[in-house]
């Protein structure tokens, strides 16, 4: 059974992939936060900005079996167009679900396949694009990948920590909030100080889509 919050099409809004048209499958559950308020001061991830408790989103349910959700999944991608389609797994985490039939029942419907992943569980073999945004107190499990896209400032997650492991992209992403200004600035002034960060900005937010 998959636990699906909610499954729609939009354009990627952040990392290196911005711009690009996808379908989100956003799954239910994280290992670092229950996703209530009530348990946001004791969580691992204090700032997640995502609902992702349950399955009422557009496109959401339970999913009894890979193909049925894989079939959920292409419905999405609009009608008359051919390769490459694209799906982005998310949620919460999604490698507390995403499994290997499911990955090949997506691969089978001509999707390419990208995660982006808290990177504290191992990753099926055969996803095309991983995507990792660690957080402060969680051990990585994940030191490889297509992208690393820190969410800053993170006491405990400093770059530092991060820039040798081995991704093609690394991104700085100003956290959300109250301080997003100030936060930008300081992304912005790192990057310029370490040129192999790159900034990454929610552009989704910014045009008011999904």
């Amino acid at each position: 059974m998959y636990w699906v919050k909610e499954i729609f099409y939009t354009l990627q809004g952040e990392g290196a992939n911005t711009g690009t048209p996808a379908v989100f499958l956003r799954f239910a559950g994280c290992n670092l936060w229950s996703g209530r308020e009530k348990d946001r001061a004791g969580a691992v991830c204090r700032f997640c900005d995502t609902e992702f408790v349950g399955t009422d989103g557009a496109g959401g349910g339970k999913f009894r079996t890979a193909a049925a959700l894989a079939k959920a999944v292409s419905g999405k991608w609009p009608k008359r167009t051919r390769s490459p389609y694209f799906v982005v797994c998310t949620g919460g985490e999604p490698l507390l679900q995403l499994d290997a039939p499911l990955l090949g029942a997506l691969h089978g419907r001509g999707f390419r396949v990208a995660i982006e992943t808290n990177g504290t569980l191992a990753a099926p073999r055969g996803v095309d694009w991983t995507c990792v945004s660690p957080k402060a107190g969680a051990r990585l499990a994940l030191g490889r990948g297509n992208e690393l896209k820190l969410v800053y400032p993170q006491k405990g997650a400093e770059p530092e920590r991060y820039s040798r492991l081995h991704f093609d992209h690394f991104f700085l992403q100003p956290m959300d909030g109250p301080r997003r200004e100030e936060n930008t600035r300081l992304a912005t002034a790192y990057c310029l100080r370490h040129p192999r960060w790159r900034l990454s900005l929610q552009m989704h937010k910014l045009i008011g889509i999904p």
